[in-house]
């Protein structure tokens, strides 16, 4: 009877190991970012165990595309790169997605985003943009929906401006040869031509507000709305990234040249941009009112969540 006792004993002690183990075991999530120095925290949490140490097991996708993320959020992806416009586009053809997380927010101490000239153009201030080409990354991405807000804004007919889709890579070239007047441009691409003689017209973004939501990060919002535990472990490890950061500039820039694939000599002058969190519905109701302005969000929203807040 002693010896089943001990082994009863010894078997319920082992269940207990399991299920302690069982609990203690990383939550798997997936996610999407853009090589580029934007989404350096999330790099240096996966890199440097941070997500770990918050109980998170986090696979990360590279993609070029952020417009193509929202309709795969819920499916491939737990957490994905997304920016105002398109989450409000996405939220209004009724996919089930909310923003969850900061990333960068835009301010005048800190730009991101130009619109570069040639150094020799004859445009001089955003009125002479009327008639002209413009490279946009994307039709209906972020830069492009400011730039044409800050020319609304100005009283100028966004009309007159014709944008065609080229990528960052190419912009430097496409200008250099009059293919395009202008291009809608990020850091470093933006820093290396003006670097080289060219001149910018100004950050489109900024037109929106100081200190404005840029890119963030989205999920399927009943998927959100079920998991704050992960939410508050995924921001968690993001702030603790930019801690490590701002600690050690030059092993993230080591972490920033690995993923992005960047010259080491350029990944030094690229500066960080301001890494920022906590989202509230307030920093995207800008976006809304920048889209309804344009004539881009047609749809009401109603009483859709857009933005599921940790506390």
């Amino acid at each position: 009877m002693r010896s089943l006792g001990l082994s009863l004993a010894a078997a319920a002690c082992f269940f207990q190991l399991v299920s302690y183990s069982d609990a203690q075991a990383p939550q798997q999530v997936r996610a999407a970012y853009v090589p580029a120095v934007t989404w350096l925290p999330v790099r240096v949490a996966k890199d440097k165990g941070i997500f770990q140490k918050h109980g998170l097991d986090v696979s990360l996708t590279l993609i070029q595309n952020l417009s193509l993320l929202p309709g795969a959020v819920g499916k491939q992806f737990d957490f994905a790169a997304s920016t105002g416009p398109d989450l409000l586009k996405a939220v209004a053809s009724g996919l089930d997605v909310a923003a969850v997380a900061g990333e960068v927010f835009e301010t005048k101490d800190n730009m991101t985003t130009q619109i570069v000239v040639r150094g020799d153009s004859p445009i001089k201030t955003l009125a002479d943009l009327k008639g002209k080409i413009v490279g946009t990354p994307s039709l209906g991405a972020i830069i492009h929906v400011s730039l044409l807000h800050w020319l609304k804004k100005e009283g100028i007919d966004t009309s007159t401006i014709r944008a065609v889709e080229v990528p960052f890579p190419a912009m430097a070239d496409q200008l250099k040869a009059g293919r395009i007047d202008a291009a809608e441009m990020i850091d470093p691409f933006s820093r290396q031509m003006i670097a080289a003689g060219g001149r910018s017209l100004g950050d489109p973004v900024l037109s929106v507000g100081d200190d404005v939501l840029f890119p963030f990060w989205i999920s399927e919002r009943s998927w959100a709305e079920k998991n704050p535990a992960i939410l508050k472990a995924w921001i968690m490890s993001l702030e603790e990234a930019k801690a490590f950061i701002d600690a050690n500039p030059e092993e993230a820039r080591v972490v920033l040249s690995d993923y992005t694939k960047l010259p080491p000599a350029v990944v030094r002058e690229i500066p960080f941009p301001n890494y920022r969190f906590r989202i509230t519905a307030k920093d995207l109701a800008v976006w809304v009112d920048v889209l309804k302005s344009l004539g881009q969000l047609s749809a009401d929203l109603g009483n859709r969540k857009l933005v599921v807040e940790v506390e």
